[in-house]
């Protein structure tokens, strides 16, 4: 298993990544999606952002290190993927994307409080874990 990046701040179980990949699909086709580093970035600062996507394989690691910071400060729920790969498909661009934005979930609503609720137990477990060691 290859160490995490330095930014990565907590372990994303499968299934939420899985669901975080469908709630893309879904808010691509009726709601809408911000794609990319850039897009991303100012749909958090505009606190628009409802779900950010960010990519654990993105090289240099830098260009998507500032994004869980300007989401907890924002206080926006946030899903580590494993592959850039994966996020362009999913948001139906045939390029890789380090990092998505969804500002609208559309009919990805119901999954994306899902994923919203599921994240916010993985956080406190691993914060809470943080706190004990």
């Amino acid at each position: 298993m290859t160490p995490k990046p330095y930014f990565v701040k907590f372990e994303t179980p499968k299934e939420v990544s899985e669901a975080a990949y469908e709630v893309l699909r879904q808010a691509s086709r009726t709601g809408k999606v911000r794609k990319g580093t850039n897009e991303t970035t100012k749909a958090v600062e505009r606190g628009v952002a409802k779900l950010v996507i960010i990519a654990e394989d993105v090289q240099p690691p830098e260009v998507v290190a500032h994004l869980p910071i300007i989401c907890d400060e924002r206080k926006i729920p946030y899903v580590f993927v494993a592959s850039k790969d994966q996020i362009g498909p999913a948001i139906g661009i045939e390029v890789s994307t380090a990092a998505a934005a969804v500002t609208e979930a559309g009919e990805g609503q119901a999954i994306l409080d899902q994923v919203t609720q599921e994240l916010a137990r993985v956080r406190g477990a691993a914060q809470s874990a943080e706190a004990k060691a």
